[in-house]
């Protein structure tokens, strides 16, 4: 293939999205997709053999988003986006933003945890070896904010205004490699943020809100840039087919608005998100004291109602 990106692509017909949803079978996500849902749906039939039950809630949200990438890499869009800038965009929104997020709402490694068997003391095993690697320090390092949240913006700055973009974009290897390397982002970004999993890293709601929010806002900026910019940007699509009848600055200027638009969704989804796991702990917390009190017959409060009784004695 020529360094353009075009060769195998010559002669695509003008972009619909119709035409860009017809399935193509990227043999790298597609495997990937089909192997993820199959060890999901394994996992939660284990579950059920055993009397466990697991939420439909999760199981919907994973399979919803492994859909998304197998719909984004493995459709006629992925040919597209190989030429078209706002295509290739759209699929960089959605493998690293909303993808990830469906994921990790599935919890698919609390489901792996329960649904393995433990290999026996002293043993090593598949659950063993998860479990030694999510308290791993190289896990607690790259799902740290710290490192996390540079990562997500790097990538975004680090690939499109430097050559590594059109380096990556000469060959379908790169290019595929670009959007696994997306979608690994997205899934360690919003990690410690929304992801239902047990992780080193579990900050306080109100702190899991501020990691979203100092992402989100160098996104709309980087949508800007490409909007506002009088000339196109990326060599690779300088030169789209004839066939495509675009115009490339008014691509890329599509491109942006897309990049822009969708930094609100992942924060809209997250957030909704984010409310309802706060709101499920509260009650869970204050259940627990319920039952606390109930077992030991609300000690607490009548050593607190005594406390207060030794003050205003000693007040007195």
């Amino acid at each position: 293939m020529d360094h353009s990106g075009h060769g195998m692509i010559m002669d695509l017909p003008p972009f619909t999205l119709g035409r860009g949803l017809e399935f193509t079978g990227e043999p790298f996500f597609l495997v990937g997709s089909v192997l993820a849902l199959v060890l999901y749906g394994w996992g939660v039939l284990r579950l059920r053999r055993r009397g466990d039950s697991w939420p439909v809630s999760r199981t919907v949200a994973f399979v919803v988003g492994v859909l998304t990438v197998a719909l984004t890499m493995c459709t006629a869009l992925n040919e597209y986006g190989m030429v078209m800038f706002s295509v290739h965009m759209v699929q960089h929104m959605v493998i690293s933003m909303l993808s990830p997020i469906l994921v990790l709402l599935g919890a698919p490694m609390t489901l792996l945890l329960r649904a393995l068997p433990s290999a026996g003391r002293g043993r090593k095993g598949p659950r063993e070896l998860l479990v030694a690697l999510l308290h791993s320090r190289y896990v607690r390092v790259v799902s740290h904010p710290v490192f996390t949240i540079p990562m997500f913006i790097a990538s975004l700055y680090g690939l499109y205004f430097t050559p590594i973009f059109d380096a990556l974009m000469s060959n379908r290897v790169g290019h595929i490699t670009m959007m696994a390397h997306f979608l690994v982002v997205g899934l360690f970004f919003f990690w410690p943020i929304i992801g239902v999993d047990p992780g080193p890293h579990r900050p306080g709601y109100v702190m899991r809100m501020l990691s979203l929010f100092a992402g989100m806002p160098f996104h709309a900026f980087f949508g800007i840039a490409l909007m506002m910019a009088s000339e196109p940007m990326v060599s690779t699509y300088f030169d789209p087919p004839a066939s495509l009848g675009i115009d490339v600055l008014a691509d890329q200027n599509a491109a942006g608005g897309i990049a822009w638009a969708f930094s609100e969704v992942p924060s809209v989804l997250v957030l909704v998100a984010l409310l309802f796991q706060w709101y499920r702990s509260e009650e869970r917390a204050s259940r627990r004291s319920d039952r606390a009190a109930d077992r030991d017959g609300d000690q607490e409060l009548l050593a607190y109602n005594a406390y207060l009784a030794s003050l205003q004695g000693r007040g007195q």
